[in-house]
């Protein structure tokens, strides 16, 4: 069976400068795959290319073994794409919006109503259907944006910073959908925190100064993560000693009044989950939980100096 997504030789030139150069991938199965690197490493140019929004200057795209370029409609058929801000008509309510959706995906007309009923169920927004999506939550907003990414049920989902500016809450929900999508579906997902692509993506694509640096499982990824400290934000934060009573915690170091360092054991995903459940019950108010960024900022230079 053809590859669900092959790039070869990838390249984009803005004006003289390369924003990329010869990216190279291939997915074959679901689930979720991380793009990961920092801002203005050429992230968002090659997802623009992989879902036809932007020509490349060189090189190839193959969406379930169809080239993009010489049949765009058949390619563009089975890709779902959600930018960092959803492309929502607010006005619309959601059973509007999707429908309108459904339409331009070209699923026939006797079908619409039962793909959106699909898309709402499967993104937990049904009990909204006729409320304007001006009037929902950001992360309600995010769960419409996902709807319509899925709606025609393609084999690639491609998600830019698909959990940038949720509260922490919202974050939890949001990852909780994005693994139910990649049951069935293949995610790229695109973010500049490694972070949140440890705690999603079984397999990582790091792209700095528009070159692939690393390319591998996520396990073989940590290895180089020895990041064992995380840093929270509080409006009303708890004092040392109740943070040291939670599984995971051994040592707790406050740099500000509203700001701690959390030294932990185990895992981050656990451990954060844990540390947001117990913020929302006893109202810390928690503002930003993040692991160690500097850290994460030499993995990056490490990264990025084996490969130049």
């Amino acid at each position: 069976m053809a590859s669900i997504l092959k790039t070869e030789n990838l390249s984009h030139r803005y004006s003289s400068a390369w924003a990329i150069r010869n990216i190279d991938i291939e997915i074959d199965r679901s689930g979720i795959i991380g793009l990961l690197g920092s801002n203005g490493a050429g992230k968002s140019t090659t997802m623009n290319i992989i879902c036809g929004v932007l020509n490349q200057t060189e090189g190839s795209v193959y969406i379930d073994g169809v080239d993009l370029r010489k049949e765009p409609e058949a390619a563009k058929k089975q890709i779902g794409f959600l930018p960092q801000t959803p492309p929502l008509y607010t006005d619309l309510t959601i059973d509007e919006y999707l429908s309108f959706c459904a339409e331009m995906r070209l699923i026939g007309r006797g079908k619409i109503r039962a793909a959106v009923n699909e898309a709402k169920e499967r993104c937990g927004i049904a009990h909204f259907s006729s409320r304007l999506i001006k009037n929902l939550s950001g992360g309600y907003r995010q769960r419409v944006g996902i709807a319509q990414a899925i709606i025609h049920k393609p084999r690639l989902v491609v998600m830019d910073e698909p959990t940038n500016g949720l509260d922490p809450n919202q974050l939890i929900e949001a990852r909780k959908l994005i693994r139910e999508i990649a049951v069935d579906h293949t995610v790229l997902l695109s973010s500049h925190i490694l972070s949140e692509i440890n705690l999603l993506c079984r397999e990582i694509i790091m792209i700095e100064a528009g070159r692939i640096v690393f390319s591998d499982s996520m396990d073989a990824f940590n290895n180089y993560v020895q990041a064992k400290t995380l840093f929270m934000r509080m409006e009303n934060p708890p004092g040392k000693e109740d943070l040291m009573k939670i599984i995971g915690v051994s040592r707790a170091e406050f740099i500000t009044s509203s700001q701690v360092r959390v030294y932990f054991d185990g895992s981050y995903e656990d451990l954060s989950e844990r540390l947001i459940r117990t913020s929302l019950a006893q109202d810390w108010k928690l503002k930003e939980i993040s692991l160690d960024k500097g850290q994460l900022d030499d993995i990056f230079k490490q990264l990025s100096n084996q490969v130049s």
